[in-house]
């Protein structure tokens, strides 16, 4: 029998169990959103202000702002309780700015100033400005606002802006890619921009221009020249850290249990630490492979470059198991074009 959206209501105020809880409030969302959102809406701030289980208090917070459309000025009052409140202002933050927009400023740069309430709700308040505003408020530092300083928050500019008359921005520019990536014609151009078809789904789901992920970008030139001091690469692998350049790039799916974590340009040297050489003592690590450089690593399982067998401007990849008390290397694939192609699906 179908339960009625007061069954539900009821269901979740008199609910005790955590692990049960968002159970049977995805269910009322899934049956009753399409066609009674306003409700599910009144049913869910309900909660959020007198239910039983505190932590869904604060949870459900992302999925009233989910169901709320952009400037739907009725829920306002809403979102300026919520962020007076300690357990729901971080949310709330968000849903303020979607109901009101440029009228959340004064509110939430008053939250920024606040000595008084938790450097992580001052910190969100300053990252949401920066992206609604197109303001670098936000530049240098983690996407997590929760990994912030108090030496980041850049209140004085802030405060400045806010004298301004709260002016929009310009916000931060696209990573520059390389033309190929548009008009594929060899064989590694080809396999590079099926890397980056799928990495433009993951760009689409989500995206902070201040800290950009899962681009292929061109490299500095300067981090190039180091690397080429540093090492011969095969010529494969060097366009593609040229023209290519892994930003955050990372591979998630069955066939690496935790994710595979594909090196930039910028990364290359510094991501061998803990491999070749011992970052605390600076020293090299003897049981390493000399010709092997990691290009990557899933769940710290390093994927190694044998520079030492280049034949016709590639090498063979190799893995193995962090962890062990030595490394048994055992060889991927027979090319760094194979590794694309593997990581990609297409072979």
């Amino acid at each position: 029998m179908t339960k009625t959206i007061e069954q539900f209501e009821a269901s979740l105020f008199n609910e005790n169990d955590g692990n049960k809880f968002p159970k049977t409030k995805e269910k009322l969302i899934k049956d009753f959103s399409g066609t009674a959102r306003e409700r599910v809406l009144e049913i869910l701030i309900k909660y959020s202000k007198d239910g039983k289980l505190l932590h869904w208090r604060e949870f459900l917070l992302t999925d009233i702002i989910n169901l709320v459309h952009d400037g739907e000025t009725s829920y306002a009052s809403f979102f300026e309780w919520a962020v007076t409140q300690p357990e729901l202002a971080y949310w709330g933050i968000d849903g303020l700015l979607k109901t009101t927009g440029e009228k959340a400023f004064p509110a939430l740069v008053e939250l920024a100033q606040n000595e008084n309430i938790s450097e992580e709700v001052r910190a969100k308040s300053i990252k949401s400005i920066s992206v609604y505003s197109k303001q670098p408020f936000d530049r240098g530092l983690p996407e997590d606002p929760g990994y912030w300083k108090v030496e980041d928050f850049r209140i004085s500019e802030i405060l400045e802006w806010r004298k301004s008359g709260y002016k929009s921005g310009v916000g931060y520019a696209e990573p520059q890619i390389h033309a190929t990536l548009k008009n594929p014609k060899t064989e590694l151009e080809k396999i590079v921009a099926k890397l980056d078809k799928k990495l433009k789904i993951e760009r689409k789901k989500q995206q902070d221009l201040s800290n950009p992920s899962n681009w292929l970008a061109v490299a500095d030139g300067a981090k190039i020249c180091e690397i080429e001091k540093k090492w011969k690469l095969p010529d494969n692998y060097l366009t593609f850290l040229k023209n290519y350049s892994p930003i955050k790039v990372f591979i998630d799916g069955g066939k690496f249990f935790q994710g595979l974590r594909l090196y930039g340009a910028d990364e290359l040297i510094e991501c061998q630490a803990g491999y070749s050489f011992n970052p605390v003592t600076k020293e090299t690590i003897e049981d390493w492979p000399v010709n092997y450089v990691v290009i990557a690593d899933a769940g710290a399982d390093p994927y190694c470059m044998d520079i030492g067998n280049i034949k016709n401007d590639d090498a063979p990849i190799y893995t193995a198991v962090h962890g062990t008390r030595k490394w048994e290397f055992k060889k991927y694939t027979d090319s760094f074009i194979g590794f694309l192609k593997d990581i990609t699906g297409t072979r």
